[in-house]
């Protein structure tokens, strides 16, 4: 696998007040012909995130077509688990509605700041969107007892509703989390069943963080890409498969792609997002900075 790095895409100057920085976690969807819409969260004055949405053809997606003058989804009501920001993770339609998973952030108290997974639901076509629920859907466990379930990735197979997710670990300090990737099954896309299955762990006791499940089903293979880091060091992208979905084989040597010699992604690559296009595999990626600046893609050779 060897992926070709076609440039950024976006990079976020102040367009308008809710993307005065950053443009993280873009979510590509397809709006028919060549046409493609990317979610992703801006950041305003008060460095809070919020989802808006930049529109391009495939074919020069360079040439930005259109920026969502306001954010589609704001922040949530003072005190709520989303009060602080959100940030889109994945877009599914359903039943003539599009179903917007994102992550919900809140300020931290003992520990820097909690994400929380939220969902939020359009009825005219992605123009706007409303709350699920006002509370997260996937909350504190037993086995999950931290306030970090987030950056979800959903897939419908057999009216089984399949989420492969970010789920924290530990806290080894106030401003230092280990996190990997968990699965969880719904028969609605609201309510969630899970028992900490772990899909992706830590390959070494240095790395700490595995994080942003892409998850496609390809010839009866699943194919997960995601992004992965190990102590003092930055995002990397990652790469495993899985017959089921459930048991996962890591192959990070394979994935194919990797940081830039100078530039835009030259200090690290995060957040993954593939898919296909007319026969063609994308990445969409961010660079430095977990998205500040800017969102980027690439093809398969």
């Amino acid at each position: 696998m060897k992926w070709i790095k076609k440039g950024r895409i976006f990079e976020p100057k102040g367009q308008f007040d809710w993307v005065k920085t950053h443009s993280m976690l873009p979510i590509p969807e397809h709006r028919g012909n060549d046409l493609y819409r990317v979610y992703f969260s801006g950041r305003d004055e008060l460095n809070r995130s919020l989802v808006g949405y930049v529109e391009f053809d495939i074919n020069n997606p360079k040439k930005i077509l259109k920026i969502s003058e306001k954010p589609i989804l704001d922040l949530g009501a003072l005190g709520t688990f989303d009060d602080n920001g959100v940030t889109p993770s994945w877009v599914i339609d359903y039943d003539g509605r599009k179903y917007l998973y994102y992550v919900g952030w809140n300020k931290g108290s003992t520990v820097r700041m909690a994400e929380m997974a939220g969902l939020a639901i359009s009825t005219d076509g992605g123009e706007s969107f409303r709350r699920a629920s006002k509370a997260p859907i996937l909350e504190r466990t037993d086995k999950e007892p931290l306030s970090l379930h987030a950056a979800t990735c959903v897939l419908i197979e057999d009216g089984i509703w399949r989420m492969w997710y970010v789920s924290g670990t530990e806290w080894v300090h106030k401003d230092f989390v280990r996190y990997n990737i968990k699965y969880a099954e719904s028969k609605d896309g609201i309510k969630w069943e899970r028992d900490g299955r772990v899909a992706i762990n830590f390959n070494s006791k240095d790395e700490h963080a595995v994080a942003r499940p892409c998850v496609i089903k390809e010839d009866g293979i699943y194919k997960m890409w995601y992004c992965c880091r190990r102590d003092n060091s930055t995002y990397r992208i990652g790469y495993a498969e899985s017959e089921d979905g459930l048991s996962w084989n890591r192959k990070d040597d394979e994935v194919g792609i990797d940081v830039s010699g100078t530039g835009w992604d030259s200090e690290m690559i995060e957040y993954p997002y593939v898919f296909e296009h007319k026969g063609q595999k994308y990445m969409f990626y961010n660079g430095n900075g977990y998205g500040k600046n800017g969102f980027g893609y690439a093809v398969l050779e």
